[in-house]
């Protein structure tokens, strides 16, 4: 039987795996391809959906925005510190900032990408420290 236009191939195993999975992309997305316009689609995904999603796509969607903010912050805040410190001039200014960044770059990353797995398997999961505590019942 042929797929028809609107069905693509994929049949959500729980509602709102579709929306979740497309939330966790664009947060990788976000870090890897294109910065900021994948921010603005999940930012524009989420104040769409954050009332009337289903609870897995509505805490991913959350989770996955205000993650990307607190990387974001991060980042500018403890790199503009780090300048701050030790100058532009000095170079153990760029080591410190460099080293600081691969690792929390790459954290969200490793972490974004155990979100998506989480998504795909229609689970919910929290990133440590920094993600949203999920609600409900069996959170």
């Amino acid at each position: 039987m042929p797929l028809s236009d609107d069905n693509f191939g994929y049949t959500e195993e729980k509602a709102g795996q579709a929306l979740a999975v497309l939330a966790e992309a664009l947060f990788l997305i976000n870090l890897l391809l294109l910065p900021g316009l994948a921010f603005l689609a999940l930012l524009g995904l989420w104040l769409r959906f954050r009332h009337d999603a289903p609870p897995l796509a509505r805490h991913h969607l959350k989770q996955a925005t205000l993650v990307s903010l607190w990387g974001g912050l991060l980042i500018a805040v403890f790199g503009a510190t780090i300048v701050g410190l030790g100058g532009l001039d000095w170079e153990w200014t760029w080591v410190a900032l460099i080293l600081y960044f691969t690792c929390i770059h790459s954290t969200l990353i490793l972490l974004g990408i155990f979100a998506l797995i989480k998504a795909m398997a229609g689970q919910l999961w929290r990133y440590p420290l920094i993600g949203p505590r999920l609600e409900g019942p069996g959170a």
